[in-house]
């Protein structure tokens, strides 16, 4: 398995939260994070039908682009009962039509769609969920590898919290009885799918 032995890693994304955040949890590992968008590198359609297919587009797009080693993340909120839905078209659900307003996201229609798709199946509807994290790692060679983590948990209504994003405010925990959104940032960070997911490529890429 190819491993990280360049001191530059590209994150094939133009969010600078999303680059601090990564930059963060690497720095401890040597490893320099510069964005695809401060290189000016397009971003390519997420065509994909999972979350592996589309932070493996992503990534390989902005390692053939920078020739440097690139990495890149999906992720969305899994509901049991409506199939794995939204799932990779969790961000889609939230996009406001132009009949709805202007340009943008609007995560309290997404989270009240998936609500009352799930209240359609019944007050007893099983409101299992789960949230998924995918990171690609890519190499200008065309070797990739993929490391996924999860956060189960159940799907709670009426949103509750006000520190997260996206679905924060109605995913709570296995084992929780707050929200994600509820939760001090520091011990969401501790527990989450995205956490799970840097957990697996830590110990591949630098446990030895």
């Amino acid at each position: 398995m190819s491993k990280l032995t360049a001191q530059t890693l590209v994150i094939a994304t133009h969010n600078a939260g999303k680059l601090r955040e990564i930059a963060a949890l690497l720095a401890p590992y040597g490893v320099e994070c510069i964005s695809a968008g401060s290189l000016g590198l397009p971003e390519p359609a997420e065509t994909g039908k999972t979350f592996a297919d589309n932070a493996l587009i992503k990534a390989r797009a902005a390692a053939e682009a920078a020739q440097l080693p690139a990495l890149a993340d999906d992720s969305g909120l899994c509901v049991e009962a409506l199939g794995g839905a939204p799932g990779v078209y969790t961000a889609d659900w939230a996009e406001r039509q132009w009949f709805e307003g202007p340009p943008g996201r609007d995560w309290y229609m997404a989270m009240g769609k998936v609500e009352g798709l799930l209240c359609e199946l019944g007050p007893h509807v099983d409101r299992s969920c789960h949230f998924a994290c995918v990171l690609a790692l890519a190499w200008p060679d065309g070797t990739s590898a993929v490391y996924e983590g999860r956060a189960e948990g159940t799907y709670s209504w009426p949103p509750r919290g006000t520190m997260g994003f996206g679905y924060d405010p109605v995913f709570v925990p296995r084992g929780g009885t707050q929200t994600f959104a509820e939760l001090d940032p520091e011990e969401k960070h501790r527990i989450s799918h995205r956490a799970d997911a840097f957990a697996k490529l830590v110990a591949a890429q630098f446990g030895g």
